[in-house]
């Protein structure tokens, strides 16, 4: 059975390039009939939070995204230090005692020297009384010792990778402070949740390569593997300067319409165009893997906002009734008004101001040499309630009033009334308005 899994850190809200991982995974054993498991990867115990969970839950669920089970690497800490004395009995994980500062050392001296920086596994080379000693004066941390082979997979994104073993140095699997890092914790899981697919970021191509050779060591089996491209902003600069301003929460707190997201994460960085879907279910129907490139993917939030607009567009006053009746909107004008303002909004956010318009009236947008005609023709405006033929009678009186035709008649008259430039037809705003516009 396809399994595959999303396993995020809440140390920080969920954004928009975490999504990518989760969409790509849940798509993918969504279409197989697999499993979908949530996995907290919260062995950072001081930096972990609740409220970044319930915050990852609740961003998952907005989107429509549902797992099958969730699971707690915190609580699974026995499983990672079995595996630990395992490795440690095979002769595959040995102990460290390099400070940062003493490992920073050889690194430069190795890049000073043209060599590649990688681990020179001198504690390999420690006596019993010498590592005795160290124990007695500093930490530890523990590394597996790779074997300096290739190690090669048909990646589902990039194609065939190989990489030698030997360019990398061997991975820190457990910390000074005895803390557990990803590299194995996410092996462990893996193997023992029988995730049979990874999709994750191109950043983690040199972690997979270490972690295949764990999992050999472990016995367990290779998944598929497949690295997405990582996004930068719109101009192809570094996005992780922005991803405070990308949170999936700010993103829904501005109005962005979930399936907006969806719908751009579902085809961005691929050979399909983005296509709006109505839902996650036609999100996972049109995702292929296979359509998805390597290079780097430009990513611009304000592209958003006319998916945004046209999903919004899509629907009727029963499916934003609650927005409606937030915003002050009688229920008997609710429909009349949805039908109006519906093709005239970026967001949800944008109905309030809409009503406000209506009811109380706008702050008239009246250029210098149209002010005695705005006034002329406000003169000429009786009271409302208005009817569909208001704006047409209107208008007709005020040609005949001041000679004027054209845009020179209807875009002052317009800008007047709604304070805006454009919007729906004239005679479909004036049937709303609640109070005759003033200057």
């Amino acid at each position: 059975m396809t399994t595959t899994r999303f396993a995020p850190s809440p140390t920080g809200w969920l954004h928009i390039g975490n999504l990518r991982a989760a969409l790509f995974n849940y798509a993918i054993a969504r279409q197989a009939g697999g499993q979908f498991i949530l996995r907290i990867d919260d062995t950072d115990q001081e930096r972990s939070k609740d409220e970044y969970i319930q915050g990852i839950r609740d961003d998952l669920t907005w989107l429509g995204i549902s797992w099958d089970r969730m699971e707690y690497q915190s609580r699974r800490m026995d499983r990672y230090q079995a595996a630990k004395q395992r490795l440690i009995d095979m002769g595959r994980l040995y102990e460290c005692f390099e400070t940062p500062t003493e490992l920073d050392l050889k690194r430069k001296k190795q890049l000073n020297m043209g060599k590649p920086p990688v681990y020179d596994r001198a504690a390999l080379d420690l006596s019993e009384a010498e590592k005795d000693a160290l124990r007695a004066e500093r930490g530890s941390h523990w590394r597996f010792k790779l074997d300096h082979t290739r190690i090669e997979w048909a990646d589902g994104i990039i194609g065939d990778i190989s990489i030698d073993a030997a360019s990398v140095s061997d991975p820190v699997l457990f910390k000074n402070d005895g803390q557990i890092l990803y590299t194995l914790a996410s092996v462990v899981d893996d193997t023992e949740m029988g995730i049979t697919d990874v999709v994750r970021g191109s950043d983690h191509v040199t972690n997979t390569a270490t972690q295949i050779q764990i999992i050999q060591a472990l016995g367990g089996d290779v998944p598929r593997f497949a690295h997405h491209s990582l996004l930068t902003g719109p101009q192809g600069e570094a996005l992780s300067k922005r991803l405070g301003t990308l949170a999936l929460k700010d993103l829904r707190a501005s109005g962005i319409a979930p399936q907006a997201i969806l719908s751009l994460m579902a085809r961005l960085g691929s050979s399909d165009p983005v296509e709006l879907r109505a839902n996650i279910d036609e999100v996972v129907g049109g995702f292929d893997i296979s359509k998805f490139g390597s290079a780097p993917t430009k990513f611009d939030a304000e592209d958003l906002k006319p998916l945004t607009a046209r999903y919004l567009g899509t629907l009727s006053s029963q499916d934003v009734a609650d927005v409606l009746t937030s915003a002050g909107v009688p229920d008997d004008l609710a429909d009349a008004f949805w039908n109006v303002v519906r093709d005239n909004i970026n967001t949800l956010d944008d109905v309030a101001g809409w009503w406000a318009l209506f009811r109380d009236g706008a702050t008239p947008l009246i250029a210098d040499e149209d002010k005695d005609f705005v006034a002329q023709a406000f003169f000429l405006l009786d009271n409302p309630p208005y009817t569909a033929d208001t704006w047409a009678n209107w208008t007709a009186a005020v040609k005949a009033e001041t000679g004027r035709k054209g845009k020179g008649l209807f875009m002052p008259l317009r800008k007047a009334v709604t304070g805006r430039e454009r919007g729906p037809e004239m005679a479909d705003v004036m049937q709303l308005l609640q109070t005759k516009p003033q200057i």
